[in-house]
Parts: C-alpha cells; structure tokens; sequence
C-alpha cells in the first residue's frame, strides 16, 4: 500500500511538473509575441465569422497566417510546438503564428472541422485554406507558407 501511494505521489508531482514547464513555454511564446494564443472571440474578430453562418470564406486578417490546432496531451503536438515558433521568427515580418487548444476552443475546433491532432491550417490573404493533418518537419511547413502563404 506505501509503494502505491509513493507511486501515485510521484506520478501526480511528474505532471504537474510537465504542465508547469508547458505553460511557462507558452507564456514565453506570449512575452516575445511570436506565436499567440488564439480563442474564438479572436478568430472570429481577425480570421472569419463563422457565427453568421456565411460560407463564403474572406480572411480578415492584414498578414498571412498559420495557426495551429493543438491539444496539450498530445506528443505530435508538442514536437512541431518548437518548429512553428522558430518558423514565427523567421516570418516575422510576413506571417502571423496562431495556436488553438482544441480543448479549451471545442466549439471553434468544431466549427472549422478538426478531426485530427496536430491540425495547421495555412490562411493565405486571398484564397482558400490549406491545411496539414499531422507532425511534419520543418522544410514541409516552409515549403507551406512560401507556396500557400507568400505566393506572389
């Protein structure tokens, strides 16, 4: 019974401590404003409103934008997290970098049908979305945002 409860002590003190390191990441993300956290309020007042019930897809937004529909537990998710906030700096001056918990966000991740994890969604100024169901390195999602995204 003590190694049980041992047991469970340090399982519960090893996700808190996975959580803790997780969330200071994305407050660092925030503080630099290289990759920001997107909620429906946002999505719907700079990408689309889908609340209208319009079909007719117009992005709002003033630059290009990738966003990421992610979830927290979710290992593919966490490998291209890195990847996506190098490739923000990069772009910085070109692109703007969303990420979406898809927990958090249910009924937007619904509406724009994410059905897998990760989802990354490239919004170009003009045109139709692109998306990439998966992990993918970091040259697929460049190739993305140079022939999706900045196509001239």
């Amino acid at each position: 019974m003590k190694k049980t409860i041992a047991f469970l002590m340090l399982a519960f003190s090893l996700t808190g401590s996975i959580y803790a390191q997780t969330e200071d990441q994305d407050k660092t993300d925030e503080e630099q404003g290289k990759v920001i956290r997107m909620n429906k309020e946002m999505f719907v007042d700079d990408v689309f409103d889908y609340t209208t019930g319009s079909t007719d897809w117009k992005y709002k937004g003033e630059k290009p934008a990738v966003i990421d529909f992610y979830a927290t537990w979710c290992g593919p998710c966490r490998m291209i997290s890195p990847i996506l906030k190098s490739l923000a700096k990069e772009y910085k001056d070109q692109i703007v970098v969303y990420k979406v918990d898809t927990d958090k966000e249910k009924e937007l991740s619904a509406a724009m049908g994410i059905q897998s994890l990760p989802t990354v969604v490239f919004i170009p100024k003009i045109g139709q979305p692109q998306i990439i169901v998966g992990a993918a390195d970091k040259a697929t999602f460049k190739r993305a945002i140079e022939e999706v995204l900045l196509k001239k």
